[in-house]
């Protein structure tokens, strides 16, 4: 895979060559200077000169408006940091909204059926869940005592045997 892709850039290249020659082969007339007298040659070279001036500004003009994009392109790309460093996403906080709400948010003026979900619901007596549940207050250090140690978890191995016995 390693050597196709070296022959793929090696091909590359030698097209990016040949098409370099062929372009200024079109662009660049071959000089004949055999035969010219001395003015002659001087009219040749102010000629020349005047087109590698013209053809450095275009160069010069190029390069400028490429180093001004680039500048204006590293600006983007800090302001594009900079927002997304300011704007955090708030945590989600829940909120309570009745059905009513809710409906009213999403209907507007026609919601006029009332929901009570509330109505619905069954009801417990508090005394019935007192009831149901006893609660033992005793005194937590006698049992922390009881239990230390090694005769704390003797009895507590005793006490796990103790009801697969019966």
């Amino acid at each position: 895979m390693l050597a196709k892709a070296k022959e793929a850039w090696e091909q590359d290249q030698v097209d990016k060559q040949g098409e370099k020659e062929r372009y200024l082969a079109e662009r660049i007339i071959p000089l004949r200077t055999s035969g010219l007298s001395f003015s002659q040659l001087q009219d040749l070279c102010r000629e020349l000169h005047e087109k590698v001036e013209i053809v450095d500004e275009e160069r010069y003009d190029i390069e400028a408006k490429c180093i001004h994009n680039t500048r204006e392109i590293k600006n983007l790309k800090l302001k594009v940091l900079d927002l997304r460093g300011k704007f955090k996403r708030p945590p989600l906080r829940r909120v309570r909204v009745s059905a009513d709400a809710m409906l009213r948010a999403l209907l507007g003026s026609k919601h006029k059926v009332s929901m009570d979900l509330r109505a619905n619901l069954k009801s417990v007596k508090k005394e019935d869940t007192e009831k149901e549940r006893p609660v033992e207050v005793g005194d937590w250090r006698k049992n922390v005592e009881a239990m230390s140690g090694m005769e704390g978890r003797k009895k507590m191995f005793d006490a796990a045997k103790s009801p697969t016995a019966q």
